[in-house]
């Protein structure tokens, strides 16, 4: 059964209405999600796809926790968006294992790989092999499961026809990064960069860097996911959306993930969008600069007050995050966005030091 619920009855004010739907509703109902996922993939039969699997859902839990705040807009229809986003975050997460740490350098393979999330949030798209390019094949129908997951809660957002175009735009630039990103290592700037021209006519104002950061974040496509539940959900809305998320909400999100895995990705050879930037002065005020940007986007959609919220609470969460101590580049920069943050931030700057305390 379709949902008919009016988003705006729904969004909380304020921060603390914000975390008390977190606390109370949406972290025990994504902790339950990825409980049954873990049941599921320590069934694949293949070892590698296996370990990945789990590595994915231990590890990148607060990557379905942050991303279910989207949830907390709309409480009624959480048992939709709920597993919605915890399920795509898993496929882009078990991915991100699979090539980062892959035994494979294939790019086709890559593609085939990340062509399941464009299948997730389509429809209409039959199933595929997904592994065929590589040597490790067998994982129990997890992927599909996953797959088959997305599809069976888009079904029920009564306006998701009205979102699905920006959906696999954000989706189709999140798989052709996750491709570059991770072929040979004397391949990859160059393809990324041959790509960004491509792009630049529509995102000039941005560095490279900032465009390609902004592809690897999935906030777009759960507010999306979001509006679609809205039965009077507008094109003109849907525009609206797309233009306010991407590239800026989307670019600082990423920008900060980056900026917190700055000596993690030296130590393992991965590329990181934050080195390119020419000293950790710079980085700051790009980031800054970006974030301002964004504040400004979120502005023009309905209820700009929650969207202010997650801008805030992106900050809080990077900035507060222990590998800002561990790395004393990071920690100058972290001081530098700090300064002169708002109630707002400093009160999600709390929370997520509870948060993490409270799941060691």
């Amino acid at each position: 059964m379709k949902m008919t619920l009016r988003l705006g009855r729904t969004v909380p004010r304020n921060p603390v209405a914000l975390m008390h739907r977190m606390y109370k509703y949406v972290f025990p109902e994504v902790r339950d999600e990825l409980k049954r996922w873990r049941h599921t993939a320590d069934l694949i039969p293949d070892p590698e796809l296996r370990r990945q699997a789990l590595g994915s859902l231990t590890h990148k839990e607060f990557h379905c926790k942050g991303g279910a705040v989207y949830a907390a807009a709309n409480l009624p229809i959480r048992h939709v968006l709920i597993p919605l986003i915890v399920a795509f975050q898993t496929i882009s997460d078990y991915l991100d294992n699979l090539c980062d740490r892959s035994t494979s350098l294939d790019p086709e393979d890559f593609r085939l790989l990340h062509r399941s999330m464009l299948d997730a949030v389509d429809p209409e798209a039959p199933a595929a092999d997904y592994y065929a390019l590589r040597n490790e094949r067998d994982d129990g129908g997890y992927l599909r499961e996953l797959v088959q997951t997305c599809k069976s809660c888009i079904a029920k957002l009564p306006s998701y026809p009205l979102v699905q175009d920006g959906v696999k735009e954000l989706v189709g630039l999140y798989g052709d990064l996750q491709v570059y990103k991770h072929i040979r290592h004397d391949l990859r700037e160059r393809e990324l960069l041959d790509w960004w021209e491509k792009h630049r006519p529509r995102f000039a104002h941005l560095r490279w860097n900032e465009f390609a950061a902004a592809t690897g974040s999935t906030l777009g496509v759960f507010y999306l996911f979001l509006a679609a539940a809205d039965n009077s959900l507008t094109a003109s809305r849907v525009e609206t959306i797309r233009q306010a998320y991407f590239p800026h909400v989307c670019g600082l999100h990423i920008l900060l993930d980056y900026l917190i895995d700055q000596e993690e990705d030296l130590a393992g050879g991965d590329l990181n969008f934050c080195g390119y930037y020419e000293d950790g002065e710079t980085t700051a005020q790009q980031i800054a600069h970006i974030a301002e940007l964004a504040r400004r986007d979120i502005a023009r959609l309905e209820h700009p007050r929650f969207h202010r919220m997650i801008i805030e609470g992106l900050l809080a969460l990077y900035l507060s995050d222990p590998k800002v101590r561990e790395q004393e580049h990071v920690r100058h920069i972290s001081r530098k966005l700090m300064k002169g943050s708002p109630l707002m931030r400093v009160f999600f700057f709390a929370n997520s030091i509870w948060i993490r305390k409270s799941s060691d």
